[in-house]
């Protein structure tokens, strides 16, 4: 008993930890251009009770659906009441949530690297980070343990319970990102590769009876799964059509898997860039002690790991394979490789743990050095410069200047809002409490308007169009990027 609460204490300890780092300050940052798209598709939902898929620009509804609960709940059911803590709950919940499963994922193989693994998930930069942002990826991550937790369970015990609860997880990885069957699969191939590396074997007569018991299993986990995936991608039954959507997604993401320009191609080591030693304009990013310490695991784990940690090392390289070879990659993508990492690196001090004597104070030493200096890069990364283009996962982000555009909204009294730009988001989050805010991609004829946001490609031409008397400033929407920012005069009498 007295270990079991010890386990529960340590447990809740690094579960605080995740939750602060997760939810501390969690609307400082400005809103990334995919966040403000997305939050504008919440607002949606919460205004006319409308979603609908899309197969070409969008991921899955989970996280719409999901963010509208604690929209409701903190009272907040428009898009002009929405704010920046509200839509990066959701994510930042999920976080949390990931860091107790995968405790909970690895507890047959050991409370000790269960908790370690935990711990370093906890202060994970790039799960820290993404936690903090309005996308799908963290909730992929989530899904996937809790797949993984039914799945270990239900292998185990055959109960029904764990059955449907694997089966709606894998539907709720579905109906987050339509990648999702591609972790399914390098999961799958990594336990069976696992079974083969162990050289376990079982007799043809002991193996029928489970064949046996095992398909039904598998039947109702996959129909629980379709069931869930459909509900989220038809609108809960309000657009079939969806469900279609859903599967025609697929003809863009082979366009981007074939290597078709995008805008994001990165060379196959781009992942592994964000871990190891790197310096841009005095900006110094360094995960290189818990990336050691991950390699380090990694030898141990395939020179004398037992079939668990086996499972795990195939499950990372077979991972990281298929992600380096693809040649769009975004950062956030990372976190998919974070958790096997966090995994790897609590083996070793996991088994000095577990030695008498000196072996036990070294392996705390080395956890505390590594998650100290992770808590280092999390400072840096998430907390003081979260939107600093040197950092290396604020990807295209949004400057801070674009915060203003709410303050330039309010001071501009009535009359038509332009925003003539090839480019604007994130502004429509900005200006989201405007009622007659208007968006041209070409300068209209009649540009006049009581604001005006405008690219540097149609100043001229908009400047020439102009009727009234106008201050001009600038805006900057993203690094490189400034917005001509127009405001009228107040007329003299």
């Amino acid at each position: 008993m007295t270990t079991v609460l010890v386990r529960g204490l340590v447990l809740g300890v690094i579960l605080v930890l995740a939750a602060w780092l997760r939810l501390h300050d969690l609307g400082s940052r400005p809103m990334h251009a995919d966040e403000a798209n997305q939050a504008v598709k919440l607002g949606a939902l919460l205004e006319r009770g409308e979603y609908r898929f899309d197969p070409y620009d969008h991921h899955g509804p989970t996280l719409y659906y999901l963010a509208g609960g604690f929209a409701v709940l903190r009272g907040e059911r428009s898009l002009a009441a929405l704010t920046e803590t509200t839509v990066r709950l959701t994510p930042a919940v999920a976080g949390v949530l990931a860091v107790l499963l995968l405790a909970g994922v690895m507890a047959p193989l050991g409370w000790t690297p269960a908790l370690l693994a935990a711990l370093f998930l906890a202060v994970a930069p790039a799960s820290v980070y993404y936690s903090r942002y309005f996308v799908q990826e963290t909730l992929l991550v989530t899904f996937s343990l809790l797949a993984l937790l039914g799945a270990s369970h239900a292998r185990r015990t055959g109960a029904l319970g764990w059955i449907v609860l694997t089966g709606a997880a894998l539907g709720l990885m579905q109906a987050t990102k339509a990648t999702a069957p591609v972790l399914v699969a390098v999961a799958a191939l990594a336990w069976i590769g696992s079974r083969r590396w162990q050289g376990e074997t079982e007799h043809h007569e002991a193996r029928a009876p489970r064949r046996l018991r095992t398909a039904p299993a598998i039947g109702l986990t996959l129909l629980t799964a379709v069931g869930v995936a459909a509900l989220f991608y038809s609108s809960f039954g309000t657009h079939p059509a969806g469900l279609r959507d859903a599967l025609a997604t697929y003809l863009p993401m082979t366009g981007r898997v074939a290597g078709a320009p995008a805008g994001h191609e990165k060379p196959w080591w781009y992942y592994g860039s964000l871990f190891w030693r790197q310096t841009n304009g005095g900006y110094v990013w360094d995960q290189t002690p818990f990336l050691v310490l991950a390699l380090a695991g990694a030898i141990l784990a395939f020179g004398r790991g037992g079939r668990g940690f086996r499972a795990v090392l195939l499950y990372g390289v077979g991972l990281a394979t298929a992600l380096s070879v693809v040649a769009y990659k975004t950062p956030w993508i990372v976190i998919h490789l974070v958790t096997p990492l966090c995994v790897l690196a609590a083996i070793l001090p996991a088994w000095g743990a577990q030695r008498a004597g000196w072996w036990r104070g070294l392996a705390a030493v080395v956890v505390a050095g590594v998650v100290a200096w992770q808590l280092v890069q999390v400072r840096q990364a998430v907390f003081r410069r979260p939107a600093d283009p040197r950092n290396p996962f604020a990807y295209v982000h949004s400057a801070p200047d674009v915060k203003k555009a709410s303050g330039l909204l309010s001071a501009a009294g009535t009359g038509v809002v332009r925003v003539i730009s090839e480019e604007y988001w994130p502004l429509p989050w900005y200006l989201r409490n405007g009622e007659n805010v208007g968006y041209w991609t070409q300068p209209p004829e009649d540009c006049d308007g009581a604001l005006l946001f405008v690219s540097p490609a149609f100043v001229g031409t908009v400047r020439e169009r102009l009727q009234g008397r106008y201050e001009e400033s600038y805006l900057g929407l993203r690094p490189g990027f400034l917005l001509h920012v127009f405001r009228r005069r107040p007329e003299t009498p």
